[in-house]
């Protein structure tokens, strides 16, 4: 419905530490010219937790003036707080997104039951798709296979961002007719072949052509050539463990030559270690030349 490959793009900095919508305009064109059907905006590799509401919107509003006659724009709108998520959904809704990455509320860690209720007020914003980002390695909780169910039942909820590999449990997303989208870039392969759509990806910032023929060749039946091409990968996968998200790929980005600046604190800039563990892997992959 979104399209199959997202891709949650980075927030380029200035060396003032402003946002430079210039670059970002520029990457987001550079990603839907190669794979990307979608990009994902003020996502946690956008740096979301370091930016101002205003700046989220203005991405969004960049975001959409620069790909938004050729891919879907999907705004992060999800923080721990029902009544801001709601405020970030109408806004964007009114900027004219075509849809809400929400995460799982974090911190306040509410019960399963809470989850449902806060999900179901988001959806109250706005009558564009939700996709749901479960992601327990940040949020510290699961959103249960019975609370998947229950969310399924909510009109505007129509997607999974699923960042855990329980197989069984996306699996279960499937099921319940909700679209399945691989949250960790690792995970694209065995989701394809229980039935994902795909992926909202980070390593498509670097491999996003790699990325479309595979789930391309998955979903037209030629899984051999899918799993063929997620073996290729593998040094992006690598990429990304580098250092927390997105300091690797933004890392990778500045090498290859777009200039997507560095971090807003506490995120911090690669040392020198990293810097030539990610120069590796965009070597292995074939996107820079061996020293």
């Amino acid at each position: 419905m979104l399209g199959n490959v997202l891709t949650a793009i980075v927030t380029p900095f200035r060396d003032n530490g402003l946002i430079d919508f210039d670059a970002f305009q520029r990457l987001a064109r550079h990603l839907v010219a190669n794979g990307s059907d979608g990009i994902v905006v003020a996502g946690t590799t956008g740096e979301s937790p370091t930016l101002s509401d205003d700046e989220r919107l203005e991405l969004v509003r960049a975001a959409i003036e620069a790909v938004g006659d050729e891919a879907n724009v999907v705004a992060g709108t999800g923080t721990y707080s029902t009544a801001h998520s709601v405020h970030l959904t109408e806004k964007a809704h009114e900027l004219g997104a075509d849809g809400f990455l929400v995460v799982t509320p974090y911190y306040n860690k509410p019960p399963q039951r809470g989850i449902v209720a806060h999900f179901e007020a988001v959806a109250g914003a706005s009558d564009r798709p939700i996709v749901v980002y479960n992601i327990p390695a940040r949020v510290v909780i699961n959103i249960e296979p019975e609370t998947i169910s229950r969310l399924a039942e909510i009109p505007t909820v129509r997607a999974v961002k699923q960042a855990n590999d329980d197989l069984a449990q996306a699996g279960h997303i499937v099921a319940t007719g909700l679209d399945l989208y691989a949250g960790d870039d690792n995970l694209i392969q065995p989701f394809l072949e229980l039935g994902g759509v795909g992926g909202v990806c980070v390593h498509t910032h670097v491999v996003g052509p790699q990325v479309a023929e595979q789930v391309g060749a998955a979903r037209s039946g030629d899984v051999e050539r899918a799993r063929e091409i997620d073996r290729e990968l593998a040094p992006a996968y690598d990429l990304l463990k580098v250092q927390t998200n997105p300091i690797a790929i933004k890392t990778a980005l500045n090498l290859l030559g777009h200039a997507v600046g560095g971090h807003r604190l506490p995120l911090v800039p690669p040392t020198d270690d990293e810097v030539a563990r990610v120069r590796d892997c965009l070597e292995r992959l074939g996107l820079l030349v061996t020293a």
